[in-house]
C-alpha cells in the first residue's frame, strides 16, 4: 500500500466513526442538555469514556488480532460518542453559563484556550507516550484521566432551569442591594 492510499484509508475510517459517533453525541447533548442538565451529561460522558478506555485497555492484545478489529473500532466509537454527549459539549456550554456577567467572556475565553491546550497536549501526548510505553499503558492513563474528569466534574454547579444571574449569585446581590435601598 502506498502512501496515499493509507492516508485515503485513515481518513474514510475516520469520517465513518465522526458520522456514527461524534455527530450523534452532540445531536444527543443538543435533545438532552436541558431535560436532564450539564452536570449528569458531563459525569455520564466521563463515566462511559472512563469505562470504554478501561475495556480497550485492559485486553489491548485481544483488540490487535485480525478478527477483533471491528470490536475495537465500536469500542473507540464509543468512546467518541460519550466524549461529545458530555465533556466536548459541556466545556462550551457550561463555562458560558456559571461565570458573573462582568467576567463570563474573559473567563470563557480562559476555559476554552485551556481546553484547546489540553487537546493538544493529549493529542501528543499519546503519539509520544505510545511510543514509549506502549498503547496499553497510554490508554491506561487516558482512562485514568478521565476518572479524574469525572470527580472534577462534582465540583461544577448545575445550571439546568437556573438564570445566567442566579447561577453566579448576581440575583442574591441585587435583591441585598434593594433591601439596603428600601
Amino acid at each position: 500500500m502506498n502512501a496515499i492510499e493509507e492516508v485515503y484509508k485513515i481518513a474514510r475510517a475516520q469520517t465513518l466513526i465522526a458520522l456514527c459517533s461524534t455527530v450523534p453525541g452532540y445531536w444527543f447533548t443538543v435533545a438532552l442538555i436541558d431535560k436532564i442538565g450539564r452536570f449528569k451529561i458531563q459525569l455520564m460522558g466521563f463515566f462511559f469514556m472512563t469505562i470504554f478506555m478501561f475495556a480497550l485497555a485492559i485486553p489491548y492484545h485481544h483488540w490487535t488480532l485480525p478478527n477483533n478489529r471491528i470490536g475495537f473500532v465500536i469500542m473507540y466509537s464509543l468512546t467518541f460518542f460519550f466524549a461529545n454527549f458530555g465533556p466536548n459539549a459541556t466545556t462550551v456550554v457550561v463555562p458560558a453559563e456559571i461565570f458573573p456577567a462582568r467576567l463570563r467572556s474573559t473567563c470563557h475565553g480562559i476555559s476554552a484556550a485551556s481546553g484547546k491546550a489540553g487537546a493538544m497536549v493529549g493529542a501528543f501526548g499519546f503519539l509520544y507516550a505510545a511510543d514509549a510505553i506502549g498503547v496499553k499503558k497510554s490508554l491506561m492513563i487516558l482512562a485514568f484521566i478521565n476518572f479524574l474528569g469525572m470527580l472534577f466534574t462534582f465540583l461544577v454547579p448545575e445550571s439546568k432551569g437556573k438564570s445566567l444571574e442566579e447561577i453566579s449569585g448576581e440575583a442574591d446581590q441585587e435583591k441585598g442591594t434593594e433591601t439596603q435601598s428600601g
